[in-house]
Parts: structure tokens; C-alpha cells; sequence
């Protein structure tokens, strides 16, 4: 280290007035690295030492080694101090990607983050799978390694108590707007029981052929409330009849019913079309189907299925604004929907 602190005393900081202390160290470290006086695995000055020769505070010191530790060039390693962990030191961010799972709707989202902030950031991605355990042990590991958090949750237990732990700043809510949260955080979301109600009573004319309008909602669902709210409020106001299940019930599968399906793997879209075909019905006369978001499949499966379905691309497209543009947004999520020959 003695070679180390003979370069601090005799290099001094970038004093540029259009930087903030603690930016002006981060640099420096950089630099160092950069010059290779730094290198992977080795250890950095002190707190001591960087307050003897650089004539900084503890607390500007520390906010700048944060920083570092958020865009992942150094690590902090209890009891032993701050080590560079690489030399890839370009990209502006490090983001912490939680989702739920992985399916096509996801990949539209990666897809779009990795094509927007590819030049600027590293995303790392993790994935809970509805466990609050895993949720849990996920935030809570990884509080302060990175930039920013962009968290779809979609959880039964409140996870807004482990959410607030990230600086509302760095913390970006995807998909569902998750209640609970405190500062001025983003949220990119889908609004559930607007958007059912809105796509439906853009397929009014389509519906008015069919006798009753049946919602399939899982109770696991966690948005299945908002999109029941929907629902029912088109319901009342069309005066159209109407039924809500937790599953296909093959008792009551009759020639007039239209089916709005949002099952977490279209199962219930399967278990529609074997139904039909064992009753020798025709989907899209006989029998209606409109299903939650859109895939390659729903566009050619029995020449079309007609789905209601949020952009995910425009999802990613906000959150990369975010992040690059530095700035705070709430919005809710465009969904369109498109007319396909199961309706």
C-alpha cells in the first residue's frame, strides 16, 4: 500500500467547481484504476487515509465508496474494507432486475431495458417466483450494490415495509402499482380495472351477440380484485349479464357465453377451446374468448384469439427514461386491444 499513498499525496483531486467532492473521488479512484495503480482484488485507502491526504470528511468519503459499490467497481467487505471488484468501469449504472418469473410478456420488457441502457448500464436479473422468503432475502441482500431497482412484486404478503428499505429515488415499481410505498418513487403500471373496462366497452358491438359475459379470476391472482372491479363495472352499466369463476365449470359451458380469461399460463384458454370442440361448438359464433396478454400462439391459435394486452416494450422504454434522464415517473402502462376471430 506504501506506493499507493505516495501517488495520493502527490496526485491531486480533479477541483473542478462543477463537481461535487464526493464525485471528484470517485473519479480519482477511477483513475487509479484506470492507470492500473488500482487492480482487481486490491484493497483502497482507508477511510483514515483518504481523510489525512485528501482532506475530506468521513460522511463525502463514504458517499462517494457507496457510489462506487452501486455501479459494482468496488466491493465492501466487513471488517476488511474496500477492495476493486473490476476494470470494467464505463457504464454509469448497475441494475437490480426483480421479477416474478420469466415468459414472453418479461422478455418484451429485458428485451427493450437491454437494448435502451446497453451502452450505459449492467443489469443484473433475479427472480422471486411469488416466494416472499426469496423476495425477501433478494432486497435485503443486495441493499446499496446497485443504482437503481426496478421490481415487479405481484406477492400476497405486504412487501412494502421491504421495498421502502431502497432509496425512494433508486426504487422503480413495474407493472403492478403496489400500495404502501412511501417517497417519490416510479411506478410503471398497468391499471387493472380501468383497462377491462375500457377494452371491453371497446368490444361492446362484438359482445352483444353472445347472452352472458363470464370472468374466469383465480383467487391466487393478486390483481384479480382490480380486474373484477372492471369487470363489474361494465357489467352494470350495459346491464349484460354476468358470471365470475374461479375455473371453467364445463356444467354451465353453453352456446351464448363469452369468456375473459387472464390465467397465469392460459391454461384456461386451453381448457375453453377442448370444451368447445367437445361440444362441437364454433369459438367466435357460438362461444366468446378474450384472453390477458398476447403471444405468437393467441395470434394463430383457432385462427386468432382476441386479447387485451399492456405494452411491455413501452414498460421498458419508461423505465430506461427513468433511469438515463434521472427523473421520477408515475404512469400508468398503455393497453390496447386487439380483435381476433375468437369474438
Amino acid at each position: 500500500m506504501k506506493d499507493l499513498e505516495m501517488s495520493i499525496e502527490n496526485k491531486p483531486l480533479n477541483n473542478s467547481s462543477t463537481k461535487l467532492k464526493y464525485q471528484q473521488l470517485t473519479d480519482y479512484i477511477i483513475s487509479l484504476i484506470e492507470s492500473d495503480q488500482l487492480r482487481i482484488g486490491d484493497q483502497i485507502p482507508s477511510l483514515k487515509q483518504f481523510q489525512q491526504q485528501l482532506k475530506m470528511s468521513k460522511e463525502t468519503l463514504l458517499k462517494g465508496l457507496n457510489e462506487l459499490v452501486e455501479k459494482g467497481i468496488i466491493e465492501s467487505i466487513y471488517r476488511k474494507g474496500y477492495f476493486v471488484k473490476t476494470k470494467d468501469i464505463h457504464h454509469s449504472f448497475r441494475i437490480f432486475l426483480l421479477l416474478d418469473k420469466m415468459n414472453i410478456m418479461r422478455e418484451q420488457l429485458y428485451g427493450m431495458l437491454v437494448e435502451k441502457l446497453k451502452k450505459n448500464a449492467d443489469i443484473d436479473i433475479y427472480f422471486h417466483h411469488h416466494n416472499y422468503k426469496v423476495f425477501e432475502k433478494l432486497i435485503k441482500e443486495n441493499l446499496g450494490n446497485y443504482t437503481h431497482y426496478v421490481i415487479a412484486t405481484f406477492l400476497k404478503e405486504d412487501v412494502a415495509p421491504l421495498l421502502n428499505l431502497i432509496p425512494e429515488k433508486k426504487r422503480i415499481i413495474i407493472d403492478l402499482n403496489q400500495q404502501g410505498l412511501t417517497g417519490e418513487y416510479s411506478c410503471i403500471y398497468q391499471d387493472y380495472e380501468y383497462d377491462i373496462y375500457h377494452s371491453l366497452v371497446k368490444l361492446k358491438k362484438d359482445l352483444a351477440k353472445y347472452k352472458k359475459l363470464i370472468l374466469i379470476a383465480h383467487s391466487e391472482a393478486i390483481h384479480a380484485r382490480l380486474v373484477i372491479e372492471g369487470f363489474l363495472q361494465y357489467c352494470a352499466e350495459m346491464k349484460f349479464p354476468y358470471l365470475i369463476q374461479s375455473e371453467i365449470d364445463e356444467n354451465n359451458f353453453q352456446k351464448g357465453n363469452a369468456y375473459v380469461t387472464f390465467s397465469r399460463y392460459d391454461t384456461d384458454d386451453v381448457a375453453l377451446i377442448k370444451l368447445a370442440r367437445k361440444k362441437k361448438l364454433k369459438l367466435g359464433q357460438d362461444i366468446g374468448l378474450i384472453s390477458y396478454n398476447d403471444t405468437d400462439v393467441k395470434e394463430i391459435l383457432e385462427d386468432g384469439i382476441t386479447v387485451i394486452s399492456t405494452d411491455f416494450e413501452a414498460m421498458g422504454k419508461s423505465v430506461a427514461q427513468i433511469i438515463l434522464e434521472g427523473k421520477t415517473l408515475f404512469k400508468r402502462n398503455p393497453t390496447k386491444v386487439i380483435q381476433r376471430h375468437s369474438l
